[in-house]
């Protein structure tokens, strides 16, 4: 694994890599259609896609995750004055504002990550407000829980961030995108999305430890692929499921706490055995939610061994044991998650599936031999469009390069 913690964004490339050319050629045409000029600068910001760790953010503990070859395309063009203009293409619509005062809109929800992004770029660099015309784009899949609003916050306050002249790291970043999701947008995320999409690398994941912020780069083996599967589920991950589930994690916490002879901050603290010597006294539901994130803690620790050893076969069975997890213990399933997991696992050259992000619907996430991965989408595409319905998007999915500026 490779260290990050001090890398900044790649901020010198001049071309759109081949996966997000069109995006960044469609922003770009789109913002000189709006504007009637090019952008100064297009900023690129890939979504992401949980593949080990669910629920361990928050519980302190580690996630392997990787950033998307799709994601947000954010161009920009210095304006005199304090007047900001900010277009969104995919929905043809736009809005005005005064740069000196950005506050977060009721009427245009779509534009409250970007202007929460100026927002707190322009805090954290001072000077005077700067006016700006900009239009943002993207491709990743409506729905599938791959964090196109992260992409979005994280790409403007790039552009932000260069425009005042700030020199954040990715860490400070990454805190910002959060800060514009919680206070603008209204959405409590993690800062796993964001981390996400500025860490990641081409053919790799990236391991986080949510207590210490280290990142790191783990490689794939070769002839390894990602298949994901749209269940078309919006997530059913509503306010109150997901602080049922946090606020049990935390009473599971306190309990060890007070039952074990070393600190006990969060869930990260307790190991299998230790949930399992102590659990009696914890009401039964607190202890199966308490046991889901103690159990990925451990298999992302196991799976980050498994890759480096080559082991394409054990960090699929994690990936297996995780979504079991999920719907004995967490309870985060839905029945499309568990047949379009299924559907993964009947298909030859399939190492192990599981749902991925939130749950309660979204996507499902398939770790397969790459050499058959055209033929698995297709068969899963088969079996899910039978079962749900409706058609199924079934897609491979490529480790890629985290947010970076495109150029000129």
């Amino acid at each position: 694994m490779d260290s990050l913690a001090g890398n900044a964004p790649r901020a010198s490339e001049k071309t759109a890599p081949p996966d997000a050319a069109p995006l960044v050629a469609r922003v770009t045409a789109g913002f000189a259609a709006t504007f009637g000029g090019p952008p100064a600068s297009v900023w690129f910001a890939p979504g992401r896609v949980e593949v080990l760790g669910n629920h361990t953010d928050y519980n302190e503990g580690y996630v392997l995750s990787a950033a998307l070859a799709e994601g947000v395309a954010f161009a920009l063009r210095p304006l005199a004055g304090t007047r900001g203009r900010l277009c969104a293409l995919d929905f043809g619509r736009k809005v005005e504002l005064d740069a000196a005062r950005p506050a977060p809109m009721p009427t245009a929800a779509w534009a409250n990550y970007a202007l929460g992004a100026l927002h707190f770029v322009r805090e954290r660099a001072g000077g005077a407000p700067r006016g700006f015309e900009a239009a943002f784009a993207g491709d990743l899949p409506v729905g599938g829980g791959l964090s196109s609003s992260a992409a979005l916050s994280v790409s403007a306050a790039l552009a932000f961030a260069e425009l005042y002249g700030a020199a954040l790291s990715p860490l400070d970043i990454a805190r910002i995108a959060q800060r514009a999701e919680h206070e603008f947008a209204g959405v409590r995320c993690g800062l796993l999305d964001p981390i996400s999409s500025l860490f990641g690398a081409a053919q790799s994941m990236v391991f986080t430890d949510f207590r210490t912020l280290e990142v790191r780069r783990v490689a794939l083996p070769p002839g390894t692929a990602f298949l994901i599967c749209n269940t078309g589920v919006k997530h059913r991950l509503v306010d109150s499921a997901y602080n049922e589930r946090r606020a049990a994690c935390e009473r599971a916490a306190a309990h060890f706490a007070a039952r074990l002879p070393h600190p006990v901050r969060a869930l990260r603290d307790v190991s299998p055995a230790e949930w399992q010597a102590e659990k009696s006294g914890l009401d039964p539901d607190d202890a199966r939610r308490a046991a889901h994130p103690i159990g990925e803690n451990a298999r992302v620790l196991q799976g980050v061994a498994r890759l480096a050893a080559g082991d394409a076969a054990g960090f699929g069975a994690l990936l297996r044991e995780s979504h079991r997890s999920s719907v004995e213990n967490f309870e985060n399933s839905c029945r499309e998650l568990d047949l379009a997991v299924a559907a993964f696992e009947r298909q030859p050259g399939v190492w192990g599936a599981r749902l991925t992000g939130g749950g309660f619907g979204g996507s499902a996430l398939a770790f397969v031999e790459e050499s058959r991965a055209e033929a698995i989408a297709q068969a899963v595409a088969r079996e899910t469009t039978r079962a749900f319905g409706r058609a199924t998007a079934v897609r491979r999915i490529r480790p890629s390069n985290g947010a970076r500026r495109i150029g000129d």
